[in-house]
């Protein structure tokens, strides 16, 4: 690797306003000059994505006619990359000015991977944002520490099941073998779907604490009933594309008792109508998930078995969606469904 290798910045906009053009900003005060900046609009109503090129004539902006989601909108950016490492970075980010030499730093050390950040809040920069991605055996993604105070707990680099897509770091050859986004899941889930796919490769995800980006999230959709529905739409692809078959019926049991208990919570948020359209989603997609587990299946070189023994056993429940009460009763079911449930594979 040369001393000052060429990073590609990949940004995605959807009606971003003014934070878009806060983030542009913080990412040419980095420290580190051969960069590229490619902005990809998804069809911006507040035109947030022209002013920034008035602004900033050396960002490279491409204009897509309608809005292609999360997924599809980052692959069109990650196809006209020309560096030797890429970041996908959110619209709501700041970032540190030595965020990418520590990226390179850490990727001299680590070798290939997908790396995060430590993400804190922009809103209350000593708050936790993510102190790295985890999930769970039964395909639920969290941010570790979210809304926790920054202290030494998420200070030390260390392996995790994903990186999140507010901000992701990694090498062009080593996207390349993983692939791009599955365009399928719109938004959410994306980042644990392409962690997912990587480990079954082999390849590993890890959170580097020394790289400190700012992220406001959620701008888009908030905690809406679309957002409920395609996390849960999403999970269930993730569940029926990624398990081989002998997984997924040993790790079914467990999967219908939590799967009442998340129709009951659907319930109680008035959410149902969300719940069961995300099952009608799949169910109509029959063929094109069994596309997927096909592709899936006959690429992957380890075994569902070793990538579950590193799955958490716990979810973080953010606390604008549900109270410390629910979430620590939740927690505790799920925990012990999730450590029997293990024990079956």
């Amino acid at each position: 690797m040369s001393n000052f290798p060429k990073v590609s910045i990949v940004i995605l906009n959807y009606n971003a306003g003014n934070l878009l053009e806060k983030c542009i900003s913080s990412v040419i005060q980095s420290n580190y000059e051969n960069l590229e900046i490619i902005v990809i609009d998804n069809a911006s109503e507040d035109q947030s994505q022209k002013k920034c090129k008035e602004k900033f004539p050396q960002i490279k902006l491409f204009e897509n006619k309608e809005n292609l989601g999360y997924c599809q909108g980052n692959n069109i950016g990650l196809e006209k990359v020309t560096g030797e490492f890429v970041i996908i970075l959110n619209p709501d980010t700041e970032v540190e000015s030595d965020w990418i030499r520590e990226f390179l730093k850490e990727h001299d050390k680590h070798g290939e991977g997908l790396y995060q950040p430590k993400l804190l809040a922009i809103s209350d920069k000593t708050r936790i944002n993510s102190g790295g991605n985890m999930m769970n055996i039964f395909g639920f993604g969290y941010s570790s520490g979210k809304g926790k105070k920054d202290s030494k707990e998420y200070n030390n680099f260390r392996l995790i099941n994903y990186t999140s897509g507010a901000c992701l770091f990694t090498s062009k050859i080593t996207l390349d073998k993983i692939g791009f986004f599955d365009p399928y899941l719109f938004a959410y889930h994306d980042d644990l779907e392409l962690g997912w796919r990587a480990a079954q490769l082999g390849i590993k995800s890890f959170y580097a604490p020394n790289v400190i980006v700012y992220h406001a999230e959620s701008f888009s959709f908030k905690w809406s009933s679309k957002k409920f529905f395609l996390l849960e739409r999403n999970r269930w692809y993730c569940i029926l594309t990624h398990y081989s078959k002998s997984t997924f019926y040993r790790i079914l049991p467990g999967l219908i008792i939590v799967e009442v208990i998340i129709f009951l919570y659907f319930l109680s948020k008035g959410m149902v109508k969300e719940k069961i359209k995300a099952y009608n989603d799949i169910l109509r997609n029959r063929k094109i998930i069994k596309k997927k587990y096909e592709e899936l299946e006959s690429k992957k070189i380890v075994s569902d078995k070793q990538i579950i023994k590193n799955f958490s056993d716990i979810i973080e429940i953010p606390i604008e969606v549900s109270s410390l009460t629910i979430s620590t009763l939740f927690n505790k079911i799920i925990n012990f469904i999730g450590k029997i449930t293990k024990k079956m594979i």
